[in-house]
Formats: C-alpha cells, sequence, structure tokens
C-alpha cells in the first residue's frame, strides 16, 4: 500500500502489463476466426479453443460449433483442435471420420508434448505437474499414457511411485504457478535426485511474465480484480498469487459485471490484469466501472514486454487462406 495517499486521497488503479492475450490464444482465436472466413459457417471447435466465456459466445454468433468430443462433428466437417492441445488418440479418432482438421494447439504446449514423447522413447517415467482433468494435462498424458504420473502440486509428491527411481523426469502444465511448480519440483528432487528436466521451464513465457506483473503491483494494492473465466487455469493462478505477493483482497471477473461494489468499500488502490486469453476490451470495462465509483487516476505497471507472435495453422496461411 502506498504510504503518501491518505484516507482522503484519490483512488487510483494499478494496471498490470503485461496482461490479456498471449500469442498462443491470439494464434487460437484467429485461427477459428480465419477457418469461418475460408470454409464458411459452420466450424467445429473441439473444447473451447480458449477458456474465456466472452470469446466462446463471441466465436459461436459468428458460426463456430463448440463439441466435447470430435464423435459430435458430423464426417467430413471441419473441426479445429483447441490451444490446450490434444492426445494422439483424438488425431486418430478425428482420421478415422474423414474430419478435416486445423490444429491449433499453442506451440508451447506442442513443445511439451515432444518431451513427453522424448522422455518416453528414453525409458523415463514422467512425472507431469499439473491438474487432473484440465484439458492440456489430458492432451500431454495421451502421449505416453504407460509412462506420466500425474503430480497435482507439492502435494502430490508423497504419493508419486517409479519403477526406477534413477530414471525419472518432470514435465508440467504451461499455466501454473511459477512458485507452486518450482516448489513441487524441488520437493520431487529430494525424492528423487536424479531428476531429469526439460530442456527448459515449461511454464510458458505469458504465464510467468503476468504472474510477474501482477506481484508488482500486488503489495501495493488494497484490492486486486484479475479479468478471466473461472476455468482458466492461469487466470486463477493469478488471484492466488496476487494473495501470496500482499494483496488486502483479489478476485476473479469475468467482466465488469462481476465486481460487488461492496469489494470496493475502503479501497483506496485497485490493482487490475487479466489473463492470458482475456480481450482487452473486458479490461477496459473494468476500468471504466471502476472510474465510476471514483477510481479516476490510471498507472499502468509494466514489468516486461512482449513482441512473440505465432504463425497460424499451415492449412491457413497464404493469400487465400
Amino acid at each position: 500500500m502506498d504510504n503518501d495517499i491518505g484516507p482522503e486521497g484519490p483512488r487510483r488503479v494499478l494496471l498490470a502489463r503485461p496482461r490479456g492475450y498471449c500469442a498462443g490464444v491470439d494464434r487460437a482465436v484467429q485461427t477459428v476466426e480465419r477457418a469461418l472466413e475460408r470454409y464458411g459457417a459452420p466450424v467445429y471447435v473441439r473444447k473451447q479453443i480458449v477458456h474465456n466465456v466472452h470469446v466462446v459466445r463471441n466465436l459461436e454468433e459468428r458460426g463456430a460449433v463448440f463439441v466435447e468430443d470430435a464423435d459430435e462433428v458430423p464426417e467430413g466437417a471441419v473441426v479445429v483442435f483447441s490451444a490446450h492441445g490434444v492426445a494422439p488418440s483424438v488425431h486418430e479418432q478425428a482420421a478415422r471420420r474423414g474430419l478435416r482438421t486445423i490444429d491449433a494447439t499453442c506451440p508451447l504446449v506442442t513443445k511439451v508434448h515432444k518431451e513427453a514423447r522424448r522422455f518416453a522413447e528414453e525409458g523415463y517415467d514422467i512425472l507431469l505437474i499439473g491438474h487432473e482433468g484440465h484439458e492440456e494435462v489430458e492432451g500431454t498424458a495421451g502421449e505416453a499414457p504407460e509412462r506420466i504420473h500425474l503430480v497435482d502440486g507439492p502435494g502430490g509428491v508423497a504419493g508419486v511411485t517409479v519403477r526406477d527411481p534413477a530414471h525419472v523426469a518432470w514435465l508440467s502444465q504451461t499455466t501454473l504457478s511459477v512458485d507452486e511448480t518450482e516448489a513441487t519440483v524441488a520437493l520431487l528432487r529430494e525424492r528423487f535426485p536424479d531428476l531429469a528436466g526439460p530442456p527448459s521451464d515449461d511454464i510458458c513465457y505469458a504465464t510467468q511474465n503476468r504472474q510477474t506483473a501482477v506481484k508488482a503491483i500486488a503489495a501495493r494494492s488494497d484490492l486486486v480484480i484479475v479479468v478471466g473465466s473461472t476455468n482458466s487455469s492461469n487466470s486463477v493462478r493469478l488471484v492466488e498469487v496476487a494473495l501470496h505477493a500482499g494483496a488486502g483482497a483479489a478476485y476473479l471477473v469475468d467482466d465488469a459485471g462481476g465486481i460487488d461494489p461492496a469489494w470496493l468499500a475502503g479501497v483506496r488502490v485497485a490493482g487490475v490484469t487479466s489473463g492470458a486469453s482475456v480481450p482487452e476490451e473486458l479490461v477496459a470495462g473494468v476500468l471504466n466501472r471502476l472510474a465510476e465509483a471514483g477510481f479516476a487516476e490510471v498507472e499502468e505497471v509494466t514489468s516486461a514486454r512482449e513482441s512473440l507472435v505465432f504463425s497460424l495453422p499451415l492449412e491457413l496461411r497464404g493469400e487465400h487462406a
């Protein structure tokens, strides 16, 4: 909390940067948009293309049809696989049904899939740090189901059993808390001193940057509002990171309508950020709502700058794509 703001001082916002769309999300959303332009509606999407209710609703209005399983897609139709990745069995299922597939898996998730295959081919037991049931975890685990053991945070370390303690490797879901993942790896290394790891940290750059950014504003904020959907792992983690970093309170909202006026009572400084699948207009809506409540001053706090861009899937590249 800033010492220079007294109880009667102006209310203000600390706006974290970077926030919102990452390169993988931008690529995935563009993939569906371009597929609709090229093939016309309907274009089917397996699972939510990204974990944001507003993005999904907008694409539905444009002709995207979201399904839980490829079996729900009419034979021969176009289907897009979400940014979170799918198991090889899903590709095989789509091929059997003659579906025209476009893979919008984030390239950073694809990297983890490749690492899983490599470790499995080399005979390792793979300890996959992640949340049970998350689509990304299911996709990665599907690369080597006989070799992969899920470790859901530090509390899951004690229950791990492997064939050969000297031949164990770890991988992780890309959207986890950086600090919690480091703690989990440290505990795993205590149990398995020969633990191998990926060539580079699997937590994606955008997840790390957004967590660093929220840390930069949390201790100065009475309240932190994270814009994002409840099924967005990276958005939920931002709330946790904000609280651990000293925010007086932290809440997750889908949009400005989710703000409870009671949260703002007595608040002088409100921090604002957004998850990696959140369009910037939703953040603008939150800032407008806060401005109506007297938070007139907005200070953007920048902790990193991002310039990474991923190419669209091959099927959608080119002048006529």
